[in-house]
């Protein structure tokens, strides 16, 4: 008997924390293309579809029925599961991982994060160790309930080109941040985009990121830490690290990182870097 936990692949995480998960995708959509997220279509093919489309892709969410059939794959006599979905606010995914698990009763368990990509990814990560503890499928999903409530997602973006092209902003907004070189401090919470601040270039920028983070309490560094950057590269998020050692040095030798996904680079675009971390109680 053991626990097994299941995610959607809007979370992102390391390549090492993804092989101990059974990852349900969702589709994106490039026009009239459909691709299964991470089976059909890597990071690296997205953003670079991304870059090239005058059209921003959308994705849609997992079935229940697709859901049923992760229970019945990765369930064996007397296992249970815990799942962890994006948020609802952001998907309909979390409704039809509930529907799904109303059959299985006592042995699956349907957490909603209230987040989307690395911020999902460290709950998942922290999922896993109350795993290694030897706490049931229950446990773990009362405690997830208590310790989504600190996860924090902080993101320093490029361009503002994304966000207007997705109507976030106006076109006047965008046209001034260009010609400025602004680069906004965004954060999600509740399944809204916020914005924090704005700098204009990257190590001010950098440096405003570092703020944020202090603001809302700084980092925990017992629980998981995952950084994140949307694009072709991570230039940008290796950049900030070495700029942000004061925040890092004594906690963590080199903070983990990974490409953060589609749901979120639709809309921010190619460029941006992220922290994502449970906030200090």
């Amino acid at each position: 008997m053991s626990v097994k936990i299941i995610v959607d692949s809007t979370a992102n995480m390391s390549e090492i924390v993804q092989k101990r998960l059974h990852i349900v995708p969702l589709t994106v959509h490039f026009g009239e293309e459909g691709y299964l997220d991470g089976v059909e279509i890597n990071n690296r093919q997205f953003y670079e579809r991304l870059i090239e489309s005058n059209v921003l892709p959308t994705t849609s969410q997992a079935t229940p029925q697709v859901f049923v059939d992760a229970f019945e794959e990765v369930l064996g006599e007397g296992d249970t599961a815990v799942v962890i979905t994006l948020g609802s606010s952001l998907s309909g995914t979390y409704n039809s991982a509930a529907i799904a698990a109303q059959d299985y009763e006592g042995r699956v368990f349907v957490v909603d994060s209230e987040t989307v990509t690395i911020g999902a990814g460290i709950l998942i990560q922290y999922a896993l160790q109350l795993v290694d503890r030897g706490m049931s499928a229950a446990e773990i999903a009362q405690e997830l309930e208590q310790a989504k409530k600190r996860v924090a997602i902080i993101a320093l973006l490029d361009t503002l080109e994304y966000l207007k092209r997705g109507g976030r902003i106006s076109k006047t907004v965008a046209f001034a941040g260009g010609l400025l070189a602004i680069k906004p401090v965004i954060t999600l919470e509740g399944g809204t985009i916020s914005v924090l601040g704005k700098a204009r270039g990257s190590r001010q920028g950098n440096n405003l990121l570092n703020e944020e983070i202090r603001k809302v309490g700084g980092v925990d560094f017992v629980r998981p830490l995952l950084l994140g950057y949307t694009g072709l590269n991570d230039d940008l998020l290796q950049k900030y690290v070495d700029d942000s050692r004061g925040l890092w040095e004594g906690n963590v030798e080199r903070p983990e990182s990974c490409c953060i996904g589609s749901v979120v680079g639709t809309h921010v675009g190619p460029g941006a870097i992220a922290v994502a971390f449970f906030k200090k109680a």
